[in-house]
């Protein structure tokens, strides 16, 4: 898989895409680094694959300027294509060949020359060695999706985009598909990952960019992200419940009813920090106050608080901007 050393793999300047009077993308500016799973999160209709379309060449007519690797999407097309390796949301596959045909095929649409070694490398890989010889018709579901990675990979691009990979499939497969996606970031691929599984994002990515309404709302490091929007908490939940009379009774602290029975209070960033002295705080001001503490726990904000953080951000500037006008 290839490998570039290089500060950005994809470099995206001012890129905007319009249908009419809308645009899909506004004015962009993204850089993927080498080496990195890169995940792109956002509502429906957000841009996020148009956004790709732009980058891998499935898309024309933008105003701006993709390079990959240092080669322009439009003027290097022949070059960058072949570096770029997609799965796409639909579930897409030649249903008149079997396995084995289909990425002979593949690697023939990149000007490779299809190998055996490869093809079944790619399928002992991914699970699917002994479907060779299957026509793709008959596969599960959760076998098109991997059949539709192999695919992609099959002319060993340096850059991959999973666009809603797990999309439908059951719990099982996601995690599997999971264990391919940190396999194959660790074999030097470049990864960009859209989903609506915000625990996905959570659990893989090393760097997060959150996109509405076309525009390139923030780009940060996983943890970046968590430090500053998120916040550490602790749950209590109180024996016998009435867990509601107690926000009143401690007003000093940020308090809020989780149900009947739990209190949690919120303190902080998500930095390790000495939150002992709050704590204690709390459990004095129940047990003073004859509560019965049956639980402790602790816990963080998640990802997808903070992504809906973010969103909710982006709404109320909108409107303000609006009502300026």
């Amino acid at each position: 898989m290839g490998r570039f050393e290089r500060d950005s793999l994809v470099k995206v300047r001012g890129v905007t895409k319009r249908y009419g009077d809308l645009k899909a993308i506004d004015n962009v500016d993204l850089d993927i680094r080498p080496g990195e799973i890169f995940a792109l999160l956002g509502p429906n209709g957000a841009g996020k694959t148009t956004l790709i379309g732009c980058i891998t060449g499935l898309i024309s007519g933008f105003e701006g300027e993709v390079d990959v690797a240092g080669f322009d999407v439009v003027d290097d097309y022949r070059i960058t294509r072949r570096m770029v390796g997609l799965v796409p949301q639909e579930l897409n596959y030649d249903a008149f060949f079997n396995v084995g045909q289909v990425l002979k095929f593949q690697a023939g649409y990149f000007g490779e020359r299809p190998s055996d070694e490869r093809i079944d490398e790619l399928l002992e890989q991914f699970q699917l060695l002994e479907k060779k010889d299957s026509n793709t018709r008959w596969l599960s579901g959760g076998m098109k999706r991997r059949l539709m990675i192999c695919k992609a990979l099959m002319h060993e691009p340096a850059l991959l985009f999973l666009d809603e990979p797990t999309a439908g499939v059951d719990v099982e497969l996601r995690d599997e598909l999971w264990r391919y996606v940190e396999e194959m970031r660790a074999q030097g691929m470049t990864i960009v990952l859209t989903t609506h599984y915000l625990e996905e994002a959570e659990k893989l990515a090393d760097r997060i960019g959150i996109i509405n309404r076309g525009r390139l709302l923030r780009v940060d490091a996983r943890e970046s992200l968590l430090e500053e929007f998120g916040h550490r908490h602790v749950d209590v939940t109180l024996a016998g419940g009435d867990a509601q009379g107690w926000i009143d009774e401690l007003p000093e602290l940020d308090l809020e009813l989780v149900d009947s029975a739990t209190l949690r209070m919120h303190y902080g960033g998500t930095e390790e920090v000495n939150d002992a002295p709050l704590v204690d705080r709390l459990m004095r001001g129940l047990t003073e106050g004859g509560a019965t503490i049956a639980g402790l726990e602790g816990g963080r904000s998640s990802l997808e608080e903070i992504f809906r953080t973010v969103l909710h951000e982006d709404i109320h500037r909108a409107d303000d901007e609006e009502e300026g006008r």
